[in-house]
């Protein structure tokens, strides 16, 4: 574990400090502190209409926030947390504006890395959007960072991220739970955990978005995001390739994942990354879409934001 005093001073200061969360690296902020909260829509570049996710180190914070919690909550969080799933309640009315992007609810999660949940035991509550340029593909690594932000900036090395995608936004405050951004915990588990149907709605607020990842261009590189062609040949040197299964070896752009779904998820921002960094002008991915496994929806989401 990292010595963290330097760190809880600047969030108690008013300062904004990139930490790591099993999913991506997170920009935090103190939640109930708007001149914090907005230095991070400042540092990102990000719009003032997409709200963000308050990230707990305990269950009990989460009546901080909303005195509206349902039974299906209460069970989520038992199976699920700590864990990449954000839940939207209705908000306190105390609950920031800026928070909330003035919605009457509001997005919490309790982050599954012990360095994050120490962190956020000492600050308290921290608002934590991705920590890159708004836009750019989320953080995984500290020096991903670095990159978008400059290496004075201060940020807590966890070193590589387990999941490498956000959480699973789960909304509560409807008739029926929607996910409203699709993560790692996909829609058959929550559905086995409530015992009844769930719905997606990945697109349906797009002009006031309920979740970050709705309404705006999302983890782009600068490089062109592709499909791989059916047949196509791998012989461009100007594409980086991110390949399932490949017959070709000791290629320095092709990347083959061996048909490791969760693999692909954890590095797909990084290899992204590594696209811009090494100058190439393409990412081309091999569709698995046909493949069997519940990290699927998320990745899809993923790389059709980027593709744009």
């Amino acid at each position: 574990m990292p010595d963290l005093s330097t760190y809880i001073d600047l969030i108690k200061q008013g300062n904004v400090v990139a930490f790591p969360t099993e999913t991506v690296y997170g920009l935090g902020a103190d939640a109930w502190n708007p001149t914090a909260i907005q230095k991070i829509f400042s540092i990102k570049g990000r719009p003032s209409d997409n709200p963000l996710i308050v990230h707990v180190s305990e269950e009990e914070q989460v009546h901080e926030f909303s005195d509206q919690i349902p039974d299906s909550a209460h069970v989520l969080i038992e199976e699920f947390w700590p864990g990449p799933l954000s839940l939207v309640l209705p908000k306190k009315p105390e609950v920031l504006d800026a928070v909330t992007a003035g919605l009457d609810t509001v997005a919490i999660r309790m982050p599954d890395h012990d360095i994050a949940l120490e962190f956020i035991s000492e600050t308290g509550p921290l608002v934590a959007p991705s920590a890159n340029k708004s836009g750019r593909p989320s953080p995984t690594k500290a020096e991903h960072v670095k990159a978008d932000f400059g290496d004075d900036f201060p940020v807590i090395d966890g070193k590589a991220t387990k999941v490498g995608l956000e959480s699973t936004v789960l909304d509560l405050t409807g008739d029926q739970p929607e996910i409203l951004r699709p993560g790692s915990i996909s829609r058959k588990q929550i559905e086995d955990v409530l015992g009844f149907t769930v719905h997606e709605s990945f697109f349906a607020h797009m002009e006031r978005p309920k979740s970050p990842g709705q309404k705006y261009s999302h983890y782009k590189p600068k490089a062109e995001v592709r499909w791989l062609e059916v047949l196509e040949k791998t012989d461009d040197p100007e594409c980086l390739y991110l390949l399932l299964s490949s017959d070709v070896y000791d290629s320095v752009n092709i990347i083959d994942f061996n048909n490791d779904l969760d693999r692909l998820a954890r590095q797909i921002y990084d290899r992204f990354r590594q696209a811009d960094i090494e100058g190439y002008s393409a990412v081309a991915i091999e569709n698995f879409q046909d493949m069997d496994h519940p990290i699927i929806p998320a990745l899809l989401n993923r790389v059709q934001k980027a593709i744009g």
